[in-house]
């Protein structure tokens, strides 16, 4: 099974998110989720400064066998990107949940992670997918 860390929060649609100590958010594609997706060659990232509502598609991965967009897990406003990922998209396939996080944003709601699923539902999801 995938790599899927405990201390992350998870999405159906394969995104996780970490809180950071200064109240803002990681985002980036799960393990499964890379590697559903293949090698990826391109990744098109949300602006900075731009607000997001939950499930609004903000990203896009594209690898050699298909696109997919990415969706924001909650709503908040975009305060970084990952510029790395603009010339080096396979860093996401190497290290999805460090050097290839997608984005990081400020939430309009802290309640809206606590919402998320946490390491077990996601990896029930994960199943529930296969059958």
């Amino acid at each position: 099974m995938s790599n899927i860390p405990e201390e992350l929060k998870y999405t159906g649609t394969h995104e996780w998110l970490r809180q950071e100590e200064d109240g803002s958010v990681t985002v980036g594609v799960t393990d499964h989720g890379q590697c559903m997706l293949g090698d990826l060659v391109f990744v098109e990232l949300p602006e900075e400064d731009i607000e997001l509502d939950k499930n609004q598609e903000c990203c896009v991965l594209e690898s050699v066998k298909a696109a997919a967009d990415i969706y924001s897990p909650i709503a908040g406003v975009v305060t970084e990107v990952n510029e790395a990922l603009t010339g080096t998209p396979d860093i996401v396939n190497r290290s999805p949940y460090d050097e290839g996080w997608l984005y990081r944003m400020m939430p309009v709601d802290e309640k809206d992670v606590t919402n998320l699923l946490d390491a077990a539902a996601y990896r029930d999801c994960i199943k529930a997918e296969a059958h």
